[in-house]
């Protein structure tokens, strides 16, 4: 039996920012009041997790968002679309960054718990570096620090690639994945986990999958939210999620049962 030594966690949707919605307004923007191509929550949520100029890509390749597209312009996008879309996408992003640093509910706590177990912490984003030194040190001024930080552009490939697992095991020195639990709220995060051969852990209270805010969040009837996250989890394990939790706080007596029966 190897014990658990690292717990390596997403940011948006899984530590801060419940329900990830910095990454979703500004896309909408873009999209919506900017090309004049009208995204659901559902199809610009989607490919959360992926470097932001592959979610970019991954919406405009959707059949619906394409015909649109093809409709507007009268051709196909290309990758000028995509790099000044990107671009604007980075400032409606930048402008609001900081509006999205709050530790999820339950986070800080869960993180302490498992630090007295000797356990590291370390991250992985679909963020670029400049974007989380923006939500990084925001972050931690509200309590939430992390050992070790990665970003896809550390790595050849950001989600689904394993690469930003891998070099977090380097930087904290882990030496095996059956040491390693990877933490997420996306289906990208769930696929990182799963092509790195680590634990992959599902979250839903606070998701980009299950799309609310807090405060939607609290107001939901307990039928709604039942059905809500029967659905989220559905989602999460199709994509290969070892185990999927109903919150953060699940995480710590998850990692026991992965030390005592695997």
């Amino acid at each position: 039996m190897k014990k658990i030594s690292c717990v390596i966690m997403d940011w948006a949707g899984t530590a801060v920012d419940f329900g990830c919605f910095a990454p979703l307004n500004a896309f909408l923007k873009v999209f919506s009041e900017e090309k004049g191509i009208d995204i659901t929550y559902r199809q610009a949520r989607e490919p959360m997790g992926l470097l932001k100029i592959d979610h970019i890509k991954a919406i405009l390749n959707m059949p619906e968002v394409k015909a649109k597209f093809q409709a507007r312009y009268n051709r196909d996008w290309n990758m000028d679309d995509v790099n000044e879309m990107y671009r604007s996408f980075e400032k409606h992003l930048f402008s609001s960054l900081r509006n999205f640093t709050d530790p999820i509910p339950g986070v800080l706590d869960t993180m302490k718990l498992l630090r007295e177990e000797g356990i590291k912490i370390g991250s992985t984003t679909g963020y670029t570096q400049a974007m989380m030194d923006v939500v990084r040190p925001d972050a931690a001024a509200k309590g939430y620090v992390v050992d070790n930080l990665v970003t896809p552009d550390d790595v050849p490939a950001g989600r689904p690639a394993p690469y930003m697992i891998y070099k977090n095991m380097i930087d904290l020195a882990i030496p095996s994945v059956d040491n390693v639990v990877k933490v997420g709220d996306t289906i990208a995060d769930i696929k990182e986990g799963v092509n790195a051969k680590v634990w992959s852990i599902g979250i839903v209270t606070g998701s980009n999958e299950m799309g609310l805010t807090e405060e939607e969040y609290n107001h939901r009837s307990p039928d709604e939210l039942i059905e809500l996250k029967r659905e989220v989890r559905e989602r999460l394990l199709n994509a290969g999620a070892h185990f999927v939790l109903d919150n953060i706080t699940e995480l710590p007596a998850c990692i026991e049962k992965i030390n005592g029966k695997y």
